[in-house]
């Protein structure tokens, strides 16, 4: 019986398609964003602070988690580590940027929320397209 997961990955544990990857940290953050919910939901009916004031940007825990796997699995490519601080700063300030915005229609919860929904994403496809790039461009593995 062969196991099959989900993203799919290579030998060397890189994830296959940029479809899948992406599929794979909103799953991640759905059910960040739910774990939150029943969390912070919890807390205010225990009188712990009214709902809706826990940090959404939690939510992005599980995508961190498949993104540190991720940067593990290239560990041949030179140039990852600069490729994933170049990743991370783009996506850190535009996810910040968008949940500044939204903070002013959205609670704590629904802006970072919003904001590390973004900010994942957008480090997804940078590292995907990025960490490719290197390795094609000859940069050793």
């Amino acid at each position: 019986m062969s196991e099959t997961t989900f993203p799919r990955r290579d030998a060397d544990g890189r994830v296959l398609h940029l479809a899948e990857l992406l599929a794979s940290v909103a799953v991640g953050l759905v059910l960040g964003i739910l774990a939150l919910l029943v969390i912070d939901g919890l807390s205010s009916l225990f009188g712990l602070g009214r709902f809706g004031q826990l940090s959404g940007w939690l939510a992005g825990i599980l995508p961190v988690w498949l993104f540190i796997e991720e940067f593990r699995a290239w560990h041949q490519v030179r140039g990852r580590i600069g490729m994933a601080l170049v990743s991370g700063f783009l996506a850190a300030v535009l996810g910040i940027a968008v949940a500044a915005v939204a903070e002013s229609a959205l609670p704590p919860l629904g802006s970072g929320a919003v904001g590390s929904a973004v900010s994942a994403l957008l480090y997804g496809v940078l590292w995907y397209v990025g960490i490719r790039w290197l390795a094609d461009r000859g940069v050793p593995r």
